[in-house]
């Protein structure tokens, strides 16, 4: 224990901000962990109806659930209840934004690469479990807000070929809207938050074993880090816990959100008008607003493609972002440990391809709002939709040539930069009368990160390659198309204030 401590103590930490995704996740988690406990006591996850004679004038004399009834008590009758449930809900979006970040972060700095692909499976599953609370957790005041939510994964659950009716019956404990609380409450409260307990612990440990990956820099390499040590870190992740929670209690003071008393109680035969789905899960309901009304029969029954593809589009597009670092690897064939991270623009296929995936999500989520959008900006419906249903088709590929373009730009600019210095914006007059501009030459270590790096080779076909070869040399030559590596030949030495310590693998 005390080796361990003092392994610990001497371990040296990055120092960037894009590295405090992770953290700040972490902290929102703990802040809905706690304002969480406090809410489930006087919550009471019953469907069965009372008439509520509560403190709200409007509801007084509705019939509702015990859940809305607890619900609406612990807003207006508890001491800082609503306090505390609006912390809880801000904090879980801080959480999902912050994971998401996290994730966009890992991916174009390459932060996925070996030793680290486990971990990028780690935080996609924080990911998705998040959501999963996130989810379960909008459903559990039983209000007109919630039951409409239902009542969309009923309908997308229902569409599932063959057995969709048999799992809405499981999930809804028979006919919609059935009892959906004996399943989503022991899921939120219990089984999800326990899962992502174990999947933070496991995080934690993958990052200690392998050690944060750094940027390139003056004295970075793949055997040693650069950067705070642990001390040092430490003060800063208590600033910075302070500061989620300080986050998290100003928008739970000064922002309403989820204000269950304006919807009412769920009734299944209503919807409420002008609410839209949860922000994180809004490329799901985009998707189903894009895809026309097609239906098909397939041995005597009907499947509903108008929702079935869309839910299978998105299903897949989440696959493909979870498994994306092993068929990078498998196209690049790099089998060595990666402890530098990427600049995005030595990058530009990759870069590419995570812009094409924003554009993609982006308009799927754009979609989910094409009602709100019409209102605003008084113009058709069906217009911003099948606008929308050609963005979703020529809208990524079009991001990634155009983002290829601006990286291969953005390298050539660091080089000239490198080269001729900076500009100065003074231009000066030649002896024969012409003008010049005046550049300022550069440091070492600026000159090195604009231009420390080399091109990647293409990879040569030989003649007896397979052809399952041949499409991984076309595919990797394809991918490395203006990549950049860091040259170790020209790294300057580390600063002198900078702390100096091993590599993931040697401390």
């Amino acid at each position: 224990m005390q080796r361990s401590l003092s392994n610990l103590r001497g371990r040296v930490f990055p120092d960037h901000w894009s590295l405090l995704f992770g953290q700040i996740a972490f902290y929102s988690f703990i802040v809905v962990l706690v304002s969480g406990l406090v809410l489930m006591v006087p919550y009471d996850p019953s469907l069965d109806h009372v008439v509520y004679d509560g403190p709200y004038a409007p509801l007084r004399g509705v019939s509702m659930s015990r859940a809305l009834d607890s619900t609406l008590q612990i807003s207006f009758e508890m001491r800082a209840g609503l306090l505390i449930r609006q912390v809880h809900h801000w904090a879980s979006l801080l959480m999902v934004a912050a994971i998401m970040l996290q994730l966009l972060r890992l991916f174009f700095t390459g932060g996925f690469r070996r030793p680290r692909r486990l971990s990028w499976l780690v935080v996609f599953g924080l990911f998705m479990v998040t959501l999963g609370a996130a989810q379960t957790g909008t459903s559990l005041p039983d209000d007109m807000l919630s039951g409409s939510s239902l009542s969309v994964i009923d309908g997308v659950v229902k569409s599932i070929p063959f057995v969709g009716s048999d799992i809405s019956a499981i999930l809804f404990n028979g006919q919609f809207p059935g009892d959906v609380l004996r399943l989503f409450y022991p899921l939120h409260v219990y089984v999800l938050p326990a899962l992502l307990v174990v999947l933070f612990i496991a995080a934690a440990v993958l990052g200690l074993k392998h050690g944060p990956a750094q940027y390139p820099g003056p004295g970075r390499t793949n055997d040693n880090i650069v950067g705070h040590s642990a001390l040092v870190a430490a003060v800063k992740g208590a600033g910075l816990f302070c500061f989620v929670v300080g986050v998290s209690l100003v928008m739970g003071v000064t922002a309403t959100i989820n204000p269950i008393w304006m919807y009412g109680p769920a009734d299944p035969a209503n919807a409420s008008a002008g609410i839209g789905p949860a922000w994180y899960l809004a490329f799901v309901d985009g998707g189903l607003r894009l895809m026309p009304g097609w239906e098909v029969d397939v041995w005597g029954r009907t499947l509903t493609l108008a929702i079935l593809i869309p839910v299978v589009v998105c299903s897949l597009f989440l696959v493909l972002f979870a498994v994306y670092p092993f068929v990078e690897d498998w196209i690049v064939g790099d089998r060595a440990d990666q402890n530098l991270l990427d600049r995005p623009r030595n990058n530009p296929i990759r870069t590419g391809i995570g812009v094409a995936g924003i554009v993609f999500y982006g308009i799927l989520w754009a979609a989910a709002g094409a009602d709100t959008m019409a209102v605003m900006f008084h113009t058709s419906f069906n217009w911003i939709i099948h606008l929308l249903q050609v963005l979703v088709i020529v809208g990524p590929p079009a991001a990634l040539v155009l983002t290829r373009r601006i990286c291969v730009g953005l390298q050539d600019h660091d080089l000239d930069v490198a080269v001729e210095g900076a500009e100065t914006g003074r231009v000066v007059r030649l002896p024969n009368g012409g003008y010049v501009e005046d550049h300022r030459p550069v440091d070492p270590y600026r000159r090195y990160r604009l231009a420390g790096f080399v091109r990647v080779p293409a990879v040569p076909l030989a003649a007896n390659d397979s052809a399952a070869r041949r499409l991984q040399v076309r595919l990797a030559n394809f991918f490395d198309q203006d990549r950049l590596t860091p040259a170790p030949d020209s790294l300057p030495p580390a600063p002198e204030k900078a702390a100096v310590g091993p590599g993931p693998d040697q401390s």
